[in-house]
């Protein structure tokens, strides 16, 4: 059986990557791809108990890195590497990534110790390619204001000049990883979006 492919979809809070995500699934269902949709910090069990501790507990940036790395560790073991080896394919909201983006960009624990403990966590997993989905902090805080978010941790933490950090952190990823990322603009309407990205599945090989 041939393997699964594992995507990931990537972005600040309120970019858009949860919808994008939830297209991309559609559009491979309906060309005859086995797929899974899953989220970080979650995915299992025990992952979505952590999701909601640090969604709703303030903690320090360290123990915040390590109790997602208990998450992911756990995700990657229990339910990524085994449907992939199943030949499905999976798409993640969020993976290692956000790791450098929110602990590392916008709480300034050191890149080299988010790299050390995401490889013990993964076990050498990476994805195939990575869906960024980028939007100015000004404009993805109105789209979660209009929506009535905002309230977990994450969220609350700071104000633009938090999220421009995490985006930098996700732009920086990007630049130094260009194979793997996409970087799509999140400003347009999400129907252009959607047909931008069926457009990547398509013609870039994905499928």
């Amino acid at each position: 059986m041939q393997a699964g492919k594992f995507l990931t979809f990537e972005g600040i809070d309120g970019a858009g990557k949860t919808s994008l995500l939830r297209h991309a699934a559609a559009v491979l269902r309906a060309r005859g791809v086995s797929v899974i949709e899953t989220r970080e910090p979650g995915g299992t069990p025990i992952g979505e108990q952590l999701r909601r501790v640090l969604l709703d507990t303030p903690v320090s940036a360290e123990t915040e890195l390590l109790l997602i790395m208990a998450a992911r560790a756990e995700h990657v073991r229990s339910v990524i590497v085994p449907a992939l080896a199943r030949g499905q394919w999976v798409l993640a909201d969020r993976f290692s990534d956000s790791s450098h983006a929110y602990q590392g960009a916008g709480r300034g624990i050191s890149g080299a110790w988010i790299s050390q403990l995401d490889e013990f966590a993964c076990g050498g997993l990476r994805p195939y390619r990575t869906f960024l989905v980028d939007l100015p902090a000004d404009t993805a805080r109105a789209r979660l204001e209009a929506i009535g978010k905002g309230g977990d941790q994450f969220e609350r933490r700071g104000g633009s000049e938090y999220f421009e950090r995490i985006r930098g952190g996700f732009l920086a990823r990007a630049a130094q990883d260009p194979d793997r990322f996409i970087v799509i603009d999140g400003t347009p309407p999400l129907d252009q979006i959607n047909k931008l990205l069926e457009e990547y599945i398509v013609n870039i090989g994905i499928i």
